[in-house]
């Protein structure tokens, strides 16, 4: 489930709560109201056309972080993991996906103090330009994509496009780079997955073979399986060393 509709069912029960009591203090509820008019100034058109952008940004930023950060392959990862075990829905969605936004925020933090050092603070402080302000952003999120880009992946996408190639790593526009970064976390966490599959595999496969030998058909392996799974995944300590890998591979 996500965020937003657990909180909006909070901030309408907090909000039946608090009515009854404003209501005492005042007979009017605030409301607030958009509006649509006519203009004769076709200047009057630019705000307008930048607002509704702005807007379309808005909702579409959280996907666009995603796929521009870590939280891609974690959570891939995370799944993988999941579905080897065959505990069905242990861990949760939810407290994976926390996970990996927790480790996200701690793998990007360097990028981020980066982005607010050189660019957020001067920006607010007037020392630089909206221009010089998103360039010297977009340069530490670039850094960090292109060192996990593959370079054919990232060739795929400059001859797909078409055009002047660029001449250094940093002339490549973020249009090319962020689809060449996705399809290389892609496949680094299939990757990874199969990895995870392996010895899981083999457990599958020992299990199945005892029962067959045994006469014992009619039992399902993956419910023989999955306690030897556990038992293997903890004693290896396995969170440890898939956060550790994780953290450490990028």
């Amino acid at each position: 489930m996500k965020p937003y509709k657990i909180l909006l069912p909070v901030a309408f029960i907090l909000f039946i709560m608090i009515l009854p009591q404003a209501s005492f203090a005042q007979t009017a509820v605030p409301k607030i109201s958009i509006g649509i008019d006519k203009s004769n100034n076709p200047s009057d058109l630019v705000p307008t056309l930048q607002i509704i952008f702005l807007m379309t940004i808005l909702t579409l930023a959280p996907s666009i972080l995603m796929m521009m950060t870590s939280f891609t392959r974690i959570i891939i990862v995370f799944h993988f993991l999941r579905q080897s075990l065959a505990t069905q829905t242990v861990p949760t969605n939810q407290i994976l996906v926390g996970l990996a936004l927790f480790m996200t925020f701690f793998i990007m933090k360097p990028v981020l103090v980066e982005i607010n050092d050189n660019a957020l603070q001067p920006y607010i402080k007037k020392e630089i330009t909206q221009d010089e302000a998103m360039e010297k952003a977009t340069g530490p999120i670039k850094a960090f994509m292109l060192k996990q880009t593959r370079a054919k992946d990232l060739k795929l996408f400059i001859d797909l496009r078409g055009g002047e190639k660029p001449k250094t790593a940093q002339d490549v526009s973020l249009g090319v780079l962020i689809p060449a970064f996705i399809i290389s976390e892609l496949k680094t966490a299939f990757q990874i997955g199969f990895l995870l599959y392996l010895p899981m595999l083999l457990i599958d496969l020992v299990v199945g073979s005892v029962l067959l030998s045994m006469g014992m058909m009619m039992l399902p392996p993956v419910m023989i399986a999955m306690p030897f799974k556990l038992l293997l995944f903890v004693l290896v300590d396995g969170w440890y060393l898939i956060v550790e890998s994780l953290v450490k591979g990028f």
